[in-house]
C-alpha cells in the first residue's frame, strides 16, 4: 500500500512565485517542483489561461521544515480579487522552530510588509509564538519551545 499524506495547497492571486521566494528566505525552504502555467499541458488545465497569466505558478511543491507544501496561483482570483470574511475557510500554517532565535529570523522576514495579528509572546505551552499574514497573503503561526 502506498503511503498517504496530506499536503496543504495554498493559492495566491498571481503572487505565488514571489511568496515561494520569501519562504525560501524565511525558512531555508527547498523548492522541489515549480511549474508555470506555460510549462503545463493546456489540456490538463481545464480552463484557458490568459497570456498575461502564463508565468503564474500552476503547481509547486516546497519543502518547509520537513513538510511539503504546495503553492499555486488561481488565475481567476488574480483578475477578480475578493476579500474573505464571514464563515470563509481560512488556514494558517504552523511552523515549529528549535529555538526562539530561529523563529525571530523567520518572523522578521515574513512580517516585513505584512500584518502581525499576534505579536511575539510567550505562552503556557511554548517559549515564543506569534501569528501573521505575509505581504502575499500567506497566513502563518510560528512557535518555538513546544514540548508537546
Amino acid at each position: 500500500m502506498n503511503k498517504q499524506n496530506i499536503v496543504p495547497i495554498v493559492c495566491y492571486a498571481g503572487q505565488a512565485n514571489q511568496a515561494i521566494d520569501l519562504y525560501v528566505k524565511a525558512f531555508g525552504a527547498e523548492v522541489l517542483e515549480k511549474l508555470t502555467y506555460a510549462d503545463m499541458n493546456p489540456a490538463d488545465l481545464g480552463i484557458e489561461i490568459k497570456d498575461e497569466h502564463k508565468n503564474y505558478i500552476g503547481y509547486s511543491e516546497v519543502l518547509i521544515c520537513g513538510q511539503v507544501v504546495s503553492f499555486c496561483d488561481d488565475s481567476d482570483a488574480a483578475d477578480n480579487r475578493k476579500e474573505i470574511s464571514g464563515n470563509a475557510y481560512l488556514v494558517d500554517l504552523l511552523v515549529h522552530f528549535d529555538s526562539d532565535e530561529e523563529l525571530k529570523v523567520a518572523y522578521n522576514i515574513l512580517s516585513e510588509g505584512g500584518a502581525v495579528t499576534v505579536p511575539l509572546v510567550s505562552q503556557t505551552y511554548c517559549s515564543l509564538t506569534c501569528a501573521l499574514t505575509d505581504k502575499y497573503g500567506g497566513r502563518w503561526q510560528l512557535m518555538s519551545g513546544y514540548e508537546g
